[in-house]
């Protein structure tokens, strides 16, 4: 499926693969990189409310480790591969005034989305997961209320579709489908 209108090759060429090259590490400058794009997100009241625990299997095996026992179950067979595992963490309240940040999930969201655009740049793939124990991240990590762990994302380069389970390989091999503008523009228009 192709966009109604151009946009840049980036937004057009992302995927979220579950089959990544498991053998092809991610340079710490790259790693940097990404998270680079992700605090330069914009947010409100500039508040940054995002944090991030990230590992790179090679560099940092134990933490590494950590964030991937906190996948539920069914990111796992396929997360395995993704050299870099990383948490997205919110903190519920601003800074300054300490009242609640209800655009805290949305700022976390757009500075993920930044750093996924960075990482198709790069040559990388990124897949979001909503699919963490967050509670046991919150354990693991020694986050406290008002910070929270939210997802998962797992970085790296595409595999081929032999390294993970064959429901997973199915998946990536689907046709990228998008719901029409019509159902998503509520009100108003162009």
């Amino acid at each position: 499926m192709l966009p109604d209108q151009s946009l840049h090759p980036f937004i057009i060429s992302r995927r979220s693969p579950y089959a990544f090259a498991p053998d092809q590490n991610v340079s710490e400058q790259d790693v940097r990189a990404l998270f680079e794009a992700a605090r330069w997100t914009m947010s409100s009241y500039n508040a940054q409310p995002w944090r991030y625990i990230v590992a790179n299997k090679q560099r940092q095996p134990e933490v590494w480790q950590q964030i991937y026992d906190v996948l539920l179950e069914g990111n796992k067979p396929w997360a395995a591969n993704a050299p870099v595992l990383a948490l997205g963490v919110i903190t519920h309240y601003f800074d300054y005034n300490h009242k609640p940040n209800k655009a805290a999930l949305h700022d976390l969201g757009a500075a993920t989305a930044s750093l996924t655009f960075e990482a198709t740049h790069r040559g990388l793939v990124v897949h979001q997961m909503i699919g963490i124990d967050p509670e046991k991240a919150n354990e693991t990590f020694d986050l406290e209320y008002p910070m929270e762990a939210y997802t998962g994302i797992a970085i790296g380069y595409k595999g081929s579709p032999d390294v993970i389970p064959e429901e997973f390989a199915n998946r990536d091999n689907k046709v990228r489908e998008r719901k029409p503008m019509e159902q998503l523009i509520l009100a108003g228009g162009f």
